[in-house]
């Protein structure tokens, strides 16, 4: 069984910044990428950032590319998504996931365990 667990969601206003994390357990978390997504109300979930195994390559959602990063710490068993530059269409829940398939870093289908999410609310 693996579990991961968000936190560090919160309200923020336009322009200011937030800094999630997955803590991971269950398995051996330096064998398997992981991805962050989000979910706004009345939208479908959508692919924000993952990260390979070793912390090597990056991928990023265009909307986010060059204010997001992603990084992990495979020693804690946990993945960070640090938020600059915050948005009102950045307000979603959150949701760390593990990638277990092989494909797209991209697709949700390519991921196999996910966090119960966590709300990020940008005001303007």
């Amino acid at each position: 069984q693996v579990q991961l667990v968000e936190s560090g969601g919160g309200l923020v206003q336009a322009g200011g910044s937030l800094r999630l994390s997955c803590a991971a357990s269950g398995r051996t978390f330096s064998r398997y990428p992981m991805g962050w997504f989000r979910q706004a109300p009345g939208k479908e979930r959508q692919f924000v950032a993952a990260i390979s195994l070793n912390g090597g390559s990056t991928y990023y959602a265009d909307s986010v590319k060059g204010r997001f990063t992603i990084s992990r710490d495979n020693a804690k068993n946990t993945v960070y998504l640090q938020m600059n530059s915050l948005k009102p269409e950045d307000t979603a829940v959150y949701y760390c996931a593990l990638k277990d398939y092989s494909g797209s870093y991209y697709y949700t289908a390519t991921y196999n365990y996910w966090g119960q999410g966590t709300q990020v609310t940008v005001s303007s």
